[in-house]
């Protein structure tokens, strides 16, 4: 195997013998090499293989961020959580799990609470998932020593594991729900007058938001029975949110043939209202 690209002393990314990319880990294996070097087999600990069209460089830098010791201690809370071969053969799903208790971590030793929107909709609409993301938060927290995550967290490792499940479907719906988010994204911009950062951490949350929606959308499984004051308060509160989640959920129904449920709307109002405050318009 060739080295592609260095991206730092443990990871990086590889031309295999079959000419396609992979990307390898293990102590040292960057270390003084560059581009066009051959890998020491001697030193690759784990290989992990791009699917579903992933882009290579973005997966090697995800992993490049993530402790080695964190993603084996995911893989192993995995296995014994009950997840399948199919699961730990996803190079997305465990980088993706890794990546997020990694940050988990981070947010408590930093005393940072998240409270998980929708907690009651997971447990209800993806039992199997949420009894798994239980399954895998206790296995996780075995191996964190004297640090544990809170409870909350399974919510968070549950929708991963839904995403996962539909991200292994047909990849055609999968570009379309990219394309639509950024549609998404320029219609908050021109209803606001504002510049999103799509860095920050609101217009991730936001994505995600999006993300999930649209899992609910090709799952026929729209949240339709959420209390009425709650949608209610949403709508009073948000006026304008819910101006531009309406004209959202239009460009939603034409985009994938699909009618958007009023107590969607509302959460979509929720997440504009909150993913433009405190931005300056232009």
């Amino acid at each position: 195997m060739e080295i592609l690209r260095v991206f730092n002393n443990n990871v990086v990314l590889a031309k295999d013998d079959d000419g396609g990319q992979v990307i390898l880990t293990g102590r040292g294996l960057g270390f003084q090499t560059r581009p066009g070097r051959p890998v020491d087999p001697g030193k690759v600990v784990r290989k992990f293989v791009p699917s579903d069209g992933r882009d290579p460089d973005h997966l090697a830098q995800m992993i490049a961020d993530v402790p080695p010791e964190m993603i084996r201690s995911v893989v192993d809370a995995m296995k014994e959580a009950g997840l399948g071969e199919r699961e730990l053969a996803s190079t997305t799903l465990v980088l993706a799990l890794a990546d997020h208790v990694n940050g988990a971590i981070q947010r408590l030793a930093k005393g940072i609470e998240v409270t998980y929107p929708l907690v009651g909709e997971v447990r209800n609409l993806y039992p199997q998932e949420y009894a798994r993301g239980q399954a895998l938060l206790a296995a996780i927290n075995k191996r964190l020593g004297g640090m544990r995550l809170p409870q909350g967290e399974e919510t968070a490792l549950a929708m991963h594991l839904v995403n996962a499940g539909f991200s292994t479907g047909d990849l055609s719906y999968t570009y379309t729900m990219t394309g639509v988010i950024q549609q998404m994204l320029d219609i908050i911009e021109s209803s606001y007058g504002i510049t999103l950062d799509q860095e920050s951490v609101n217009v991730g949350r936001f994505i995600t938001h999006l993300r999930y929606l649209f899992v609910r959308i090709h799952q026929r499984r729209q949240l339709d029975d959420e209390p009425e004051p709650v949608v209610a308060a949403i709508c009073e509160a948000y006026p304008d949110a819910l101006k531009c989640a309406r004209t959202i959920a239009a460009v939603l129904e034409l985009r994938l043939s699909s009618d958007v449920t009023d107590d969607e709307i509302a959460y979509l109002a929720l997440h504009v209202a909150r993913v433009t405050k405190g931005v300056a318009r232009r």
